[in-house]
């Protein structure tokens, strides 16, 4: 650890025993937030750029200013530096560490955009250097990185805010949902199916050398040390002319190593809608069950036998238990999107309808006003950096917050770990842990490589 976040740490620790319970703020943290004039908006920086950073990044500009971006591919990074430059007129510093990033003492916040086996070791060090958070679902690739990340929410009071833009930033499709199901409008919930899509295996992917753009040591980082791979033909349009059969880049969230496939991508979608519904944000499951899947390489105890193919599961069909006798069905077949089934009807939710007799309903038979704001707990907010900064304003947790997204996640996480060991497991949401299987349960965390430990 620096000395600097050595230093930063003690004075919040020595806040701590002198105020209390009460909450102890950065100095960065007592600015007046908004967009009102230049002096009053937040001083931001992302690390990680590719893709989803930029995103981010790009609808923030109206909220604050960016003094730093981080990448470790300084294509990535110079590309991103100069489109920032253009955007708000003025070029943010550039850096390959992230690390310096969170020596800074003008930065108020960070919004992580790294593959997601860095997301908890940086959004622990940056709160621990007083910064607030905004990191990209989804959180964690284990269950136990997520309880590490709610004790360091707790223990800082620093704002942190998952980038689950579905629920603020796709129109009010899935709030209506929500409120549909909250106001009873189809009965008693019996089941909810989340189709969140299958993907295709990859062929066999041969090592080869690093790009020199690359640092291909650090972007691996936590994870074990490997040979990068990857094919030569290139993906156009989303994938940023990266390969397309890679270890690396876009291709690291088909890799149990680096992310858990469709499972946590589309799954941190809609499972969290759905838990939402149910009024399952700080429960879970009793019981995961795989149906049936497809697994694109050979598993043994748990693990790939072979590490030069893809190795997420590419076909799923997943019955978890939920509270209230709620049957979830995680799927990929059919349309991507949440189905509400209850006693008295069903409706379909995604990001371009919702259809069903409850929504035709609503013609003569409107929700009541506020209910949307209700679910919301508040004025919605179109934009999900807006209602980050509410909560950096305010200094209380915005709309997705570290323990409703771990909640839903441990269901996305539980669902790979009983592909990958081929068996039922029996969770415990209380002590949050899987019943009566060392083994499974021998899952639920990871050694981080050594050199890349998190500094606490």
């Amino acid at each position: 650890m620096s000395m600097s976040r050595q230093t930063s740490r003690r004075r919040f620790l020595q806040g701590v025993a002198a105020a209390g319970t009460a909450t102890m703020l950065y100095p960065a943290a007592n600015r007046a937030f908004g967009a009102e004039s230049p002096n009053e908006r937040p001083v931001f920086a992302t690390i990680g750029l590719r893709n989803q950073g930029w995103t981010i990044t790009s609808k923030s500009f109206r909220f604050a200013d960016f003094a730093a971006l981080a990448d470790v591919d300084s294509n990535v990074l110079g590309a991103n530096v100069e489109k920032t430059k253009k955007q708000q007129g003025k070029a943010p510093d550039a850096y390959k560490d992230y690390r310096k990033v969170l020596d800074r003492k003008d930065i108020d916040a960070v919004m992580i955009a790294t593959p997601d086996h860095w997301h908890t070791k940086i959004a622990v060090e940056a709160m621990y250097a007083g910064k607030d958070v905004y990191c990209e679902k989804p959180l964690t690739l284990t269950i136990a990185e997520g309880k590490l990340l709610e004790k360091v929410v707790k223990e800082t009071g620093r704002v942190f805010q998952v980038g689950t833009m579905q629920r603020s930033e796709c129109d009010e499709r899935f709030l209506q949902a929500i409120a549909l199901v909250k106001q009873g409008r189809i009965g008693t919930v019996k089941k909810v199916t989340c189709g969140i899509n299958g993907m295709v295996a990859s062929p066999v992917i041969p090592v080869v050398p690093v790009p020199e753009e690359l640092d291909y040591e650090f972007w691996l980082g936590p994870a074990p040390k490997v040979d990068y791979r990857a094919l030569p033909e290139l993906r156009e349009g989303y994938g940023g002319g990266v390969p397309l059969y890679s270890n690396c880049h876009y291709s690291f969230r088909n890799w149990h190593e680096y992310s858990g496939g469709k499972l946590t991508d589309w799954g941190a979608h809609h499972v969290d809608i759905a838990t939402w519904a149910l009024g399952a944000d700080d429960t879970g499951p009793s019981k995961v069950t795989p149906l049936d899947y497809t697994l694109p390489v050979e598993y043994k105890n748990g693990f790939p036998v072979v590490d030069d193919q893809y190795n997420v599961a590419t076909q799923f069909n997943i019955q978890v238990a939920m509270p209230n006798d709620v049957e979830m069905i995680i799927t990929s077949e059919g349309d991507n999107g949440i189905l509400f089934e209850g006693t008295a009807g069903r409706f379909f939710v995604n990001r371009g309808k919702i259809v069903g007799k409850p929504v035709e309903d609503l013609e003569s038979n409107p929700l009541p006003e506020g209910a949307i704001e209700e679910v919301y707990g508040g004025k919605v907010s179109a934009n999900h950096t807006a209602n980050f900064i509410e909560g950096m304003k305010a200094r209380k947790q915005p709309i997705s917050d570290v323990w409703s997204h771990n909640r839903m996640l441990e269901i996305c996480h539980l669902s790979n770990i009983a592909m990958r060991l081929d068996r039922e497991l029996n969770w415990d949401p209380t002590k949050r842990e899987i019943i009566g299987d060392a083994e499974a349960n021998s899952f639920l965390s990871r050694e981080y490589r050594k050199g890349y430990e998190i500094n606490m």
